[in-house]
C-alpha cells in the first residue's frame, strides 16, 4: 500500500489510465473483429468501410500513450494486406 501522498496519487492515476487504456484497446479489438467478419463474408464494400473505421480508431489511440505509433502502423498494414488480398481475389 502506498504511504506517501505522491505514491497514493500515482496509484490513483495508474488505476484511471489503466481503465482508459483497456477500454481503448478493447474498442480496437472489437473493430478488428467486425472487419474480419466482413472479410470472411467476402464483402469488399463492407470490409473497406470497416477498414476505414479501424484505421481511424488506431490513429486516435496511437496519438495517445495507449499504443505506440509503429504498433498501430503495423496493425494497419496487416489489415490492409488482408483487404487487398480479398480485392485481388474478387477481381
Amino acid at each position: 500500500m502506498a504511504q506517501s501522498l505522491q505514491a497514493k496519487k500515482r496509484a490513483k492515476q495508474n488505476t484511471k489510465s489503466r481503465t482508459t487504456n483497456r477500454a481503448r484497446k478493447s474498442q480496437i479489438k472489437t473493430q478488428i473483429k467486425h472487419f474480419e467478419t466482413a472479410l470472411s463474408e467476402d464483402n469488399v464494400e463492407a470490409a473497406s468501410e470497416q477498414y476505414k473505421l479501424v484505421v481511424k480508431k488506431l490513429d486516435k489511440t496511437a496519438s495517445t500513450s495507449t499504443m505506440h505509433k509503429k504498433t498501430a502502423a503495423r496493425k494497419k498494414s496487416r489489415l490492409a494486406k488482408k483487404l487487398n488480398a480479398l480485392k485481388a481475389k474478387k477481381s
